[in-house]
Protein backbone atom coordinates (compact mmCIF):
# COMPACT_ATOMS: atom_id res chain seq x y z
CA UNK A 1 0.00 0.00 0.00
CA UNK A 2 1.43 3.44 -0.76
CA UNK A 3 1.30 6.19 1.60
CA UNK A 4 -1.77 8.02 -0.86
CA UNK A 5 -3.16 4.37 -0.31
CA UNK A 6 -2.82 4.14 3.45
CA UNK A 7 -4.30 7.88 4.04
CA UNK A 8 -6.91 6.94 2.07
CA UNK A 9 -8.08 3.98 4.49
CA UNK A 10 -7.33 5.87 7.09
CA UNK A 11 -9.92 8.46 6.01
CA UNK A 12 -12.60 5.64 5.47
CA UNK A 13 -13.97 5.50 8.86
CA UNK A 14 -16.57 8.29 10.13
CA UNK A 15 -14.76 9.32 13.36
CA UNK A 16 -18.11 11.60 14.50
CA UNK A 17 -19.37 8.44 15.47
CA UNK A 18 -18.09 5.92 18.43
CA UNK A 19 -17.62 2.88 16.48
CA UNK A 20 -15.70 5.19 13.17
CA UNK A 21 -13.30 6.18 15.92
CA UNK A 22 -12.28 2.79 17.41
CA UNK A 23 -12.21 1.91 13.78
CA UNK A 24 -10.16 4.90 12.82
CA UNK A 25 -7.82 3.32 16.05
CA UNK A 26 -7.44 0.01 14.69
CA UNK A 27 -6.29 1.16 11.38
CA UNK A 28 -3.88 3.91 12.82
CA UNK A 29 -2.35 1.44 14.89
CA UNK A 30 -1.77 -1.19 12.31
CA UNK A 31 -0.50 1.28 9.95
CA UNK A 32 1.46 3.49 12.15
CA UNK A 33 2.69 0.82 14.97
CA UNK A 34 2.97 -2.38 12.63
CA UNK A 35 1.24 -4.33 15.63
CA UNK A 36 -0.40 -7.86 14.53
CA UNK A 37 -3.90 -8.08 15.03
CA UNK A 38 -3.38 -10.24 18.30
CA UNK A 39 -1.33 -7.76 19.58
CA UNK A 40 -3.78 -5.05 19.07
CA UNK A 41 -6.84 -6.93 19.83
CA UNK A 42 -5.30 -7.55 23.61
CA UNK A 43 -3.80 -4.10 24.27
CA UNK A 44 -4.25 -3.08 27.54
CA UNK A 45 -4.88 0.60 27.98
CA UNK A 46 -1.96 0.04 31.01
CA UNK A 47 0.17 -0.73 27.99
CA UNK A 48 0.24 2.98 26.84
CA UNK A 49 2.83 4.57 28.68
CA UNK A 50 5.25 8.06 28.18
CA UNK A 51 8.64 6.87 27.75
CA UNK A 52 12.06 9.34 26.84
CA UNK A 53 9.15 12.27 26.74
CA UNK A 54 6.85 10.05 24.30
CA UNK A 55 4.32 7.67 23.76
CA UNK A 56 5.07 4.16 23.36
CA UNK A 57 3.43 1.01 23.69
CA UNK A 58 5.63 -0.49 26.48
CA UNK A 59 7.03 -3.76 26.60
CA UNK A 60 4.63 -5.65 24.21
CA UNK A 61 4.96 -9.81 24.26
CA UNK A 62 4.92 -10.50 20.31
CA UNK A 63 5.71 -13.74 18.40
CA UNK A 64 8.01 -16.39 19.94
CA UNK A 65 7.55 -14.09 23.46
CA UNK A 66 9.77 -11.55 22.24
CA UNK A 67 8.82 -8.42 23.83
CA UNK A 68 9.08 -4.92 22.17
CA UNK A 69 8.31 -1.25 22.97
CA UNK A 70 6.74 0.48 19.91
CA UNK A 71 6.90 4.64 19.50
CA UNK A 72 3.46 5.43 18.82
CA UNK A 73 3.08 8.55 16.25
CA UNK A 74 1.44 11.59 17.73
CA UNK A 75 -1.33 11.36 14.84
CA UNK A 76 -1.87 8.23 16.48
CA UNK A 77 -1.99 9.20 20.56
CA UNK A 78 -4.77 11.36 19.20
CA UNK A 79 -7.56 9.02 17.82
CA UNK A 80 -6.28 6.60 20.84
CA UNK A 81 -6.90 9.73 22.61
CA UNK A 82 -10.21 10.65 21.37
CA UNK A 83 -11.73 7.03 20.87
CA UNK A 84 -10.64 6.95 25.03
CA UNK A 85 -12.88 9.72 25.78
CA UNK A 86 -15.68 9.08 23.55
CA UNK A 87 -15.65 5.19 24.83
CA UNK A 88 -15.41 6.58 28.79
CA UNK A 89 -12.47 3.99 29.05
CA UNK A 90 -10.22 4.21 31.49
CA UNK A 91 -8.57 1.07 32.10
CA UNK A 92 -8.73 -2.50 31.07
CA UNK A 93 -8.66 -3.37 26.64
CA UNK A 94 -8.62 -0.47 24.97
CA UNK A 95 -10.14 -1.91 22.25
CA UNK A 96 -14.09 -3.09 22.60
CA UNK A 97 -16.89 -4.27 20.63
CA UNK A 98 -19.62 -1.24 19.44
CA UNK A 99 -22.91 -2.65 19.21
CA UNK A 100 -25.24 -1.38 15.89
CA UNK A 101 -27.02 1.15 17.93
CA UNK A 102 -23.35 2.72 18.63
CA UNK A 103 -23.23 1.34 21.98
CA UNK A 104 -19.83 -0.22 23.88
CA UNK A 105 -21.07 -3.91 24.11
CA UNK A 106 -18.24 -5.96 26.19
CA UNK A 107 -14.90 -5.48 27.52
CA UNK A 108 -13.10 -6.85 24.40
CA UNK A 109 -12.69 -7.02 20.87
CA UNK A 110 -11.50 -10.43 18.65
CA UNK A 111 -8.45 -10.17 16.35
CA UNK A 112 -11.42 -11.51 14.12
CA UNK A 113 -13.06 -8.51 14.53
CA UNK A 114 -9.76 -6.70 13.77
CA UNK A 115 -9.35 -8.94 10.80
CA UNK A 116 -12.64 -7.60 9.00
CA UNK A 117 -12.81 -3.96 9.98
CA UNK A 118 -9.39 -3.46 7.94
CA UNK A 119 -10.93 -5.91 4.67
CA UNK A 120 -13.96 -3.66 4.56
CA UNK A 121 -12.27 -0.73 4.93
CA UNK A 122 -9.75 -1.43 2.19
CA UNK A 123 -12.51 -2.69 0.08
CA UNK A 124 -13.83 0.72 0.34
CA UNK A 125 -11.01 2.12 -1.12
CA UNK A 126 -10.57 -0.60 -4.05
CA UNK A 127 -8.33 -2.86 -2.30
CA UNK A 128 -9.60 -6.62 -2.46
CA UNK A 129 -8.20 -9.23 -0.61
CA UNK A 130 -5.95 -7.16 1.99
CA UNK A 131 -5.52 -7.92 5.53
CA UNK A 132 -4.53 -6.32 8.72
CA UNK A 133 -0.88 -7.84 8.64
CA UNK A 134 -0.58 -6.15 4.57
CA UNK A 135 -0.51 -3.03 6.85
CA UNK A 136 2.18 -4.11 8.98
CA UNK A 137 4.35 -4.61 5.91
CA UNK A 138 2.94 -1.34 4.62
CA UNK A 139 4.20 0.33 8.14
CA UNK A 140 7.77 -1.31 7.76
CA UNK A 141 7.69 -0.11 3.66
CA UNK A 142 6.47 3.46 4.66
CA UNK A 143 9.34 3.93 7.67
CA UNK A 144 11.97 2.41 4.88
CA UNK A 145 10.76 4.90 2.50
CA UNK A 146 10.88 7.92 4.94
CA UNK A 147 14.43 6.87 5.56
CA UNK A 148 14.33 4.54 8.58
CA UNK A 149 17.03 2.78 9.10
CA UNK A 150 16.35 -1.39 8.46
CA UNK A 151 17.32 -2.26 12.08
CA UNK A 152 14.96 0.22 13.48
CA UNK A 153 12.48 -1.50 11.48
CA UNK A 154 13.60 -4.66 12.61
CA UNK A 155 12.92 -3.45 16.40
CA UNK A 156 9.47 -2.00 15.59
CA UNK A 157 8.24 -5.25 14.37
CA UNK A 158 9.86 -7.03 16.80
CA UNK A 159 11.83 -9.25 14.51
CA UNK A 160 14.69 -11.58 15.70
CA UNK A 161 16.64 -11.92 11.97
CA UNK A 162 17.19 -8.84 10.06
CA UNK A 163 16.42 -11.22 7.26
CA UNK A 164 12.58 -11.14 8.39
CA UNK A 165 12.69 -7.50 7.73
CA UNK A 166 14.25 -7.79 4.37
CA UNK A 167 11.52 -9.70 3.41
CA UNK A 168 9.29 -7.53 4.25
CA UNK A 169 10.87 -4.82 2.95
CA UNK A 170 11.10 -6.96 -0.85
CA UNK A 171 14.45 -5.75 -0.15
CA UNK A 172 16.57 -5.63 -3.51
CA UNK A 173 20.39 -4.42 -3.90
CA UNK A 174 20.44 -1.21 -5.96
CA UNK A 175 23.47 -0.76 -7.95
CA UNK A 176 22.80 2.25 -9.47
CA UNK A 177 22.50 4.06 -6.32
CA UNK A 178 24.72 2.24 -3.76
CA UNK A 179 25.06 3.11 -0.75
CA UNK A 180 28.83 3.39 -0.57
CA UNK A 181 28.75 5.94 -3.24
CA UNK A 182 28.34 8.90 -0.48
CA UNK A 183 31.13 8.75 2.00
CA UNK A 184 32.58 11.68 0.70
CA UNK A 185 36.34 9.99 0.94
Amino acid sequence: MTREQAKDLLAVPDRSTLKGKRDYVILALLVGCALRRNELAELDIETIQQREGRWVLADLEGKGRRIRTVAVPIWVKLGINAWMTAAGIEDGRLLRSVSKSGKINGDTLSDWAVWSIVEQSSKQIGIEHFGAHDLRRTCAKLCRKSGGDLEQIKFLLGHSSIQTTERYLGSDQDIEIAVNDNFGL
